[in-house]
């Protein structure tokens, strides 16, 4: 693969869109290694979306990571998710976590995505949080088991992702807005907030989301964007799967001006560790062409390592040629009845 090849494969993008058409020649023309749908590119129907995500693979033997935010329950992109969510969930047995996200996990995969960015780590007990309701415990150890339980029960369909390492709980703020941070040490969160994930990447999540939240004590930097909290997740929390950037729009959408540009978010993340960069917020259809620009710019002036940049390509496309070759069946799962 050359730079630039390299550059797109680590590039998700997004264009809001039902287009069949129209989505095919965005993933062919810009040779993008992943796609995220959104509420805009979800038809009325199960069958229509299998139409979408099928105009999406241009090699259908190498078909590009196609994700979705499938939490359930306040995050939800497919209407007719009717599995429990996090908000019950927290307060069932985790027995129920993994039933219901068994049959979460048959159910985007039966929609023709084969990434969910559903499975979400943080926990508060704080009902004033943005991610209170979408929580799987309000405490470390509770939603740990239910974090692992989901991860085990996912991962049959779908390539799951834990999000948002290293966890919103501890940092006030809703990073939609601002970066929200917190001045908790690094044993802090070790002993709390990082159980949730520790749990979830001993099941198996084949994802990590970086969240744009910063702990100053560990690093200033809003994770996302920091090479400690990179490192923290490889060699401490053992991780060796793909990173993926929360949406770098969000940066945008704090006003800071040091964010201002998506270009130098985009390399500075994959600088950090990120695999995958994903932008959708302030985004265009030029958008994931700019970025895989910058990103081969960066490597041809030195600014980024070459060497990074192929590690990186190398662990995406090592999970898509795995999703490819999955001998799962994206069939009904006995135990997926929808249930209250």
């Amino acid at each position: 693969m050359t730079t630039s090849e390299q550059a797109a494969s680590i590039v998700m993008g997004h264009i809001p869109t039902t287009d069949a058409a129209a989505l095919s020649a965005y993933m062919t023309d810009d040779s993008l290694g992943g796609f995220i749908l959104m509420g805009a590119n979800v038809p009325s129907t199960e069958d229509g979306l299998r139409g979408i995500t099928d105009a999406l693979k241009s090699d259908p033997a190498l078909p590009p990571l196609i994700a979705i935010d499938q939490e359930g329950g306040y995050v939800s992109r497919l209407p007719w998710d009717d599995f429990p969510a996090s908000s019950t969930l927290k307060d069932r047995s985790v027995v129920d976590t993994s039933t219901a996200f068994a049959a979460r996990g048959a159910l985007v995969a039966r929609g023709g995505a084969n990434v969910n960015f559903g499975i979400v780590a943080d926990t508060t007990a704080d009902r004033s949080s943005f991610i209170f309701g979408r929580s799987l415990g309000a405490d470390p150890k509770g939603a740990a088991e239910r974090v692992g339980a989901a991860v085990a029960a996912e991962e049959q369909f779908v390539a799951s992702t834990l999000k948002h390492f290293p966890g919103h709980g501890a940092a006030p703020g809703d990073s939609h807005q601002l970066i929200p941070s917190t001045e908790l040490t690094f044993e802090q969160w070790r002993q709390a907030d990082a159980l949730p994930f520790v749990a979830g990447i001993d099941a198996g999540a084949s994802l990590l989301m970086f969240g744009h939240l910063a702990y100053t004590s560990v690093d200033p930097a809003p994770a996302s964007l920091s090479s400690r909290w990179h490192e923290i997740a490889r060699e401490d929390l053992g991780f060796d799967g793909v990173m993926v950037t929360d949406d770098l729009g969000m940066l945008l959408s704090t006003g800071l001006k040091e964010y201002a540009d998506p270009v130098t978010n985009a390399v500075t993340a994959v600088a950090a560790g990120n695999d995958l960069v994903l932008m959708i917020v302030h985004s265009t259809p030029e958008t994931a062409a700019q970025l895989t620009a910058g990103i081969t710019a960066a490597v041809d002036a030195g600014t980024l390592p070459a060497e990074r940049l192929q590690e990186a390509a190398e662990r995406v496309m090592t999970l898509r040629l795995e999703l490819a070759a999955s001998s799962a069946v994206w069939a009904t799962c006995p135990a997926c009845d929808p249930a209250s």
